[in-house]
């Protein structure tokens, strides 16, 4: 199947240190530190360790933090559903007339700790069960086993890029806020087979709760020089993990909220 294959490739990848360079020619760490553009990702990983020494251990003696993140995130999350139930609704009608199946689907990620996290979305692509070989073109398949996305996705509906432009696709993620199975700010919920971008940095990484929004989201996630391939998100992604705080979050989510209100989100 293709997604083997895809987990072949990404492992090869590791294993044999492709070369991952960076068209801004030299980025900067969230601590300021500069570092080299073109490496292989065998010598990114190595980096991710000696500038990131920190253990999971480490955030969990943030108990005050944690236990404030919670209920502000458990009062935010029930509130925002009650108030957004309405347009809900209207996105669930739109959706499915649109195209067939479900409006909300579940995608299996990694949550906190490496247990199963089944993430809610409204559905923005067509129900296709074609491989994606046959659906993209040779260059969106080198894209996507590199990113995980593509540009200009044939997949996506009409309104399911209007979703994606304005973030509201992830609204049903409140859902999982609420359950305590994601958090308003965090870490990006990714795919087991992206956490081998991090080595082993990997646990540090999962100790934290996923977000809904992060550090990664609103510092270019867009951008060429954001990628796992230049090292650029992996850093801002544990900057984040080994720097959270009640202050860091709140300036997450004001510079969500500007990002939506521009439609920076997701293409």
């Amino acid at each position: 199947m293709a997604q083997e294959a895809e987990k072949l490739q990404y492992a090869d990848m590791l294993q044999t240190g492709t070369h991952a360079s960076s068209d801004a020619g030299e980025a900067t760490t969230g601590n300021g530190q500069g570092r080299s553009a073109d490496k292989t990702m065998e010598e990114i990983i190595a980096g991710l360790a000696e500038q990131f020494p920190q253990t999971q251990a480490e955030y969990q003696k943030k108990p005050v933090y944690r236990v404030v993140k919670r209920v502000f995130d458990f009062v935010v999350s029930l509130l925002a559903l009650i108030a957004l139930s309405p347009l809900f609704l209207v996105i669930v009608l739109l959706v499915r007339r649109e195209s067939h199946g479900p409006a909300i689907y579940k995608h299996q990620r990694v949550g906190r700790n490496g247990k199963p996290l089944n993430l809610y979305k409204f559905r923005s692509m067509y129900n296709d069960d074609r491989p994606l070989e046959e659906i993209f073109t040779k260059e969106q398949m080198e894209q996507y086993r590199r990113e995980f996305k593509v540009d200009d996705d044939p997949r996506i509906t009409k309104i399911g890029k209007f979703l994606r432009r304005t973030s509201i696709d992830e609204l049903p993620q409140l859902v999982n806020i609420l359950k305590g199975e994601l958090s308003l700010v965090g870490p990006r919920p990714i795919t087991e087979d992206e956490t081998l971008f991090f080595g082993e940095k990997r646990a540090l990484y999962l100790g934290a709760i996923p977000g809904l929004t992060g550090y990664w989201q609103v510092s270019g996630r867009g951008s060429g020089d954001t990628t796992y391939q230049t090292g650029r998100r992996q850093e801002l992604e544990l900057y984040y993990v080994t720097h959270a705080s009640i202050g860091f979050d709140i300036k997450i989510l004001f510079s969500t909220v500007s990002a939506v209100v521009k439609g920076d989100g997701a293409r």
